[in-house]
């Protein structure tokens, strides 16, 4: 009877960061890879929150899987349901048993709507939405547009939230729609927060501020909304000092999010965190088994989570598998992170930064993180070219 199909790289998941590093080792060398990913429908979730603030549409972003599954990289359209790393062996629900020299975890988080209590049901009225599933962007703008009098209230987790300081967007583009519409000062506007600042680089916190206080935001850090009662549209805090329920015209949720469970019940999780894979936050491998990398949403990199770190951590595993190899020295992942946000409905910062908070901009001039123009323009119709056609083919380094 024949073993399991092996592959020299085999890659979990097929979002940015599975796509990208497939094609990078290709690029490197490498001919045996192989991604495991079950969607048919490949997103580019950056302009989830353009279509939640009614600058994008869901044809915008998305793309049949098998079209950008990069030329040589074998593609199992199932889902993983275990790891053993002692044996090399990846399961996948339809039975089938992989056998790897190397696997790279890249499976995404998951939203944890089980963390909030009543935010899945309010997601099924017309009072809530949010940009972080696909179907539910859309109807963010169609809830916030047609607001004209009431209390809208934004709700940002910091529990491994995809690029939190994104969830932004939604809501300093509505505030300018409603200014623009002359409906701002009927609009009671909260933004609930749990993290200590709104994004983690000093000065693009004090922007962002700035921003919100502009629209008359109040803002309350360090407040986390324990449950949400989608029949009395009320959603209950505990944290900073105010009152400890709002009641809600309009609902926008960043929910916290998990990684797949399949992670820690294969022993390949962080003990503290909520089942990611514990890495070496500087080489990305695993701290217990070293044939195994991790890397995106689903590691635990001790940065925050974007779209943007993966462009510095596909280069630093794809290095890494064949440092490991040969005893060559490792590159290592410094905690670069971004978060693109706008300010209204016509400029954008860019905050870069490190996992220290340091701020670690690609380019030293012009200054990012000032508000301007043809950063929203960069980022909204320039960086999805550059993703389809240079980070998708593994064109980093």
């Amino acid at each position: 009877m024949d073993g399991p199909r092996h592959h020299d790289v085999l890659v979990v998941g097929g979002g940015n960061a599975g796509i990208s590093l497939a094609a990078k080792l290709l690029r490197d060398g490498c001919r045996n890879v192989a991604v495991v990913e079950p969607s048919t429908t490949h997103h580019y979730r950056p302009l989830l929150s353009y279509v939640a603030s009614g600058m994008a549409t869901l044809d915008d972003l998305r793309r049949p899987e098998r079209d950008v599954i990069p030329d040589g990289v074998r593609w199992y359209p199932d889902a993983v349901t275990g790891v053993d790393p002692d044996a090399s062996h990846v399961h996948l629900a339809s039975g089938e048993v992989l056998h790897y020299t190397d696997l790279a975890l890249c499976p995404g988080s998951q939203v944890d709507w089980d963390a909030v209590p009543g935010a899945e049901a309010a997601m099924a009225t017309p009072a809530a939405a949010t940009s972080y599933l696909p179907e539910l962007a859309p109807m963010t703008w169609t809830l916030l547009s047609s607001l004209t009098s009431g209390t809208a209230v934004f709700v940002v987790s910091d529990r491994y939230v995809p690029c939190s300081p994104v969830a932004l967007k939604p809501l300093l583009t509505a505030a300018d729609h409603w200014r623009r519409t002359g409906v701002l000062d009927a609009i009671d506007i909260h933004l609930v927060h749990e993290g200590e600042a709104l994004v983690g680089q000093e000065r693009a916190d004090r922007e962002l501020r700035a921003a919100a206080a502009g629209f008359g935001v109040r803002v309350r850090l360090r407040t986390r909304v324990e449950s949400v009662d989608p029949e009395r549209r009320t959603v209950r805090l505990s944290g900073s000092d105010g009152p400890d329920e709002l009641a809600y015209d309009a609902l926008y949720v960043a929910p916290p999010h998990r990684a797949p469970a399949w992670l820690a019940a294969s022993g390949l999780a962080t003990a503290a965190s909520a089942g990611f894979v514990a890495v070496d936050p500087y080489t990305l491998q695993h701290v217990g088994h070293p044939t195994v990398w991790g890397l995106g949403d689903a590691a635990d990199v001790q940065t925050p989570p974007s779209g943007g770190a993966l462009r510095k951590q596909v280069p630093v595993v794809a290095h890494n598998i064949a440092a490991r190899r040969t005893g060559a020295p490792m590159r290592r992942y410094q905690g670069y992170t971004v978060a693109p946000v706008t300010t209204d409905r016509r400029r954008l910062l860019l905050a870069e930064f490190d996992r220290d908070g340091t701020p670690d901009p690609t380019f030293r001039f012009p200054d990012l993180v000032r508000p301007r123009r043809t950063l929203l323009a960069f980022d909204r119709f320039l960086e999805p070219p550059v993703y389809w056609h240079r980070l998708l083919k593994g064109k980093v380094s």
